[in-house]
């Protein structure tokens, strides 16, 4: 049977008040189809239970890009340049990545997602890596989206770099980044500047998340889909 997976939603109504929408990018639907897996639109939860209940019936979760996670959660004060935040958005997401990690279920953060699961297990962000990382890139790319903007190294010993090899070219839209690891997990990924680009569990089935958006890349020649098909089979291992 084909594992079902769980993907999480953006809020549209927090951004323009009378469109209460959720939605998730086609992209990340297709990368998961291509590896084998079924797509599902995730609800936005109120609480750990709620959250165990809809995990009960997937078999992996994939925490999407998005808005900016709110600061409080990991005992910061706002900075200037913080973007949008999305309070139930947080609440739903902080739930699933901390259910499906106690179930050593297959998980995966893009973007937005590798920050929620560096803040659901005691990480903390970088508000603006722009003015907050001395000699920081540009991360936010004025190119088209799967256009491969710079450099990440991989870590060697990782499930990421058996996956990807010792270096890949990716796109960046973000600017926000992990500045601290949660205990137990370990940086997989780094840019030039030194900016985290990935983060894994080496303890768990699959827990791992990347700052880029590798499904942009789908089914192209150039693409990450190795990615996706080892999230969907570790997802189709727990069923």
């Amino acid at each position: 049977m084909q594992p079902l997976i769980g993907i999480t939603a953006s809020s549209l109504g927090h951004e323009e008040p009378g469109r209460d929408w959720l939605y998730a990018p086609h992209d990340y639907f297709r990368a998961v189809r291509r590896a084998g897996g079924i797509p599902v639109l995730l609800p936005l939860v109120e609480s750990d239970e709620e959250a165990a209940r809809v995990l009960d019936r997937l078999d992996g979760l994939l925490l999407s890009g998005g808005c900016d996670p709110d600061p409080l959660l990991y005992g910061e004060l706002p900075h200037p340049a913080l973007g949008a935040v999305d309070p139930a958005r947080d609440t739903a997401e902080l739930a699933y990545a901390r259910v499906a990690l106690a179930r050593d279920m297959a998980t995966l953060g893009i973007c937005r997602g590798l920050q929620v699961l560096a803040v659901a297990f005691g990480g903390a962000l970088w508000q603006d890596v722009p003015s907050q990382v001395p000699g920081a890139l540009k991360h936010r790319q004025d190119a088209p989206k799967d256009h491969p903007s710079h450099p990440v190294t991989i870590h060697p010993g990782t499930r990421l770099h058996a996956l990807l090899g010792p270096e890949r070219r990716v796109n960046s839209r973000h600017h926000q980044a992990v500045k601290r690891v949660p205990d137990g997990w370990v940086a997989s990924a780094t840019a030039p500047d030194g900016v985290i680009e990935a983060m894994e569990h080496p303890e768990r089935r699959f827990a791992l998340g990347v700052q880029w958006h590798p499904e942009n890349f789908q089914g192209q020649p150039y693409n990450f889909d190795g990615l996706f098909e080892a999230f969907v089979a570790a997802a189709g291992e727990r069923r």
